[in-house]
C-alpha cells in the first residue's frame, strides 16, 4: 500500500536488459512485450503486469487474461494503459476493438515504440479503425520512457534516474508515420535492414499529400521541422 490509501498491485518488474532489449526504438527484436497498467473506476488503485507474445500476440493474450479474471467487473470504469514494443497487427487491433465494443466502460491508451510491418494496408487499417474507435495510440517519448523505467524495470538501487535516453528522431519518424496512418495517408516512412540485417535505414518519402494533409504547426511542431527538414 503506498500512501493516501493507494493499492499497488504488481506480480514482477522486468529486468532492465529486457527492457531496453525491447523498447529501444533504433533496434527490431522479434519478440513484442507489452507492460499495462490497469486503474478502477474514480479509487487509486493499480494493477502493473507485463506480458509477451507466446503462441498468441501479447494484446490478444492480455484480453483473453482480463476477461477471465475474477476482478475484472465489466460494470466498472475502468482505465487500461498499455506500452507496446510494437504496434497490434491488423487482427490483434481486431480483437482489440471487439473486447472494448463488449465492454463499454473500458477506455485504453496505447503507447508503442514502434509500428509493426506499417506497410501492410491491413496494418494501417487496423490502427485507423482503433482511433476511430476511441483507442488513443501515441509513439513513447522520453516521459513514457522514464515512467516504465521507474514503475516496471527492476532497476538497481539508486539508478531510478537512470532510464535509457533515446534519440528522438527514430521517435519524430515514427510519429509522423502514425500521423499518416491516422490520417488515411500513404507511407512515408520506409525501413530497410542492410548488412545481414545488422543495420537498420530509416527514409522519409514524402508526396505532395503530405503536405497538403499536414500543414505547418499542426498537431506537434516536432511533425513540421520534419517535413520542412525533407523539402529542403
Amino acid at each position: 500500500q503506498h500512501g493516501g490509501g493507494c493499492f499497488l498491485y504488481f506480480r514482477r518488474r522486468i529486468e532492465p536488459w529486457e527492457f531496453e532489449f525491447s523498447f529501444d526504438p533504433r533496434k527490431f527484436c522479434k519478440e513484442a512485450c507489452l507492460l499495462y497498467e490497469i486503474q478502477w473506476g474514480n479509487n487509486r488503485d493499480v494493477w502493473r503486469h507485463s506480458g509477451k507474445n507466446t503462441t498468441k500476440h501479447v494484446e490478444r493474450n492480455f484480453i483473453e487474461k482480463i476477461a477471465s479474471e475474477r476482478y475484472f467487473c465489466p460494470s466498472i470504469r475502468c482505465f487500461i494503459f498499455w506500452y507496446l514494443s510494437w504496434s497490434p497487427c491488423w487482427e490483434c487491433s481486431k480483437a482489440i476493438r471487439e473486447f472494448l465494443n463488449q465492454h463499454p466502460n473500458v477506455t485504453l491508451v496505447i503507447y508503442i515504440a514502434r509500428l509493426f510491418q506499417h506497410m501492410d494496408p491491413q496494418n494501417r487499417q487496423g490502427l485507423k479503425d482503433l482511433v476511430q474507435s476511441g483507442v488513443t495510440i501515441q509513439v513513447m517519448r522520453a516521459p513514457e520512457y522514464e515512467y516504465c523505467w521507474r514503475n516496471f524495470v527492476n532497476y538497481p538501487r539508486g539508478k531510478e534516474a537512470h532510464w535509457p535516453r533515446y534519440p528522438p528522431l527514430w521517435m519524430n519518424l515514427y510519429a509522423l508515420e502514425l500521423y499518416c496512418i491516422i490520417l488515411g495517408l500513404p507511407p512515408c516512412l520506409h525501413i530497410s535492414r542492410r548488412y545481414q540485417n545488422q543495420l537498420i535505414v530509416f527514409r522519409l518519402t514524402l508526396q505532395n499529400c503530405h503536405y497538403q494533409m499536414i500543414p505547418p504547426y499542426q498537431e506537434s511542431p516536432h511533425l513540421t521541422v520534419l517535413l520542412h527538414t525533407e523539402s529542403t
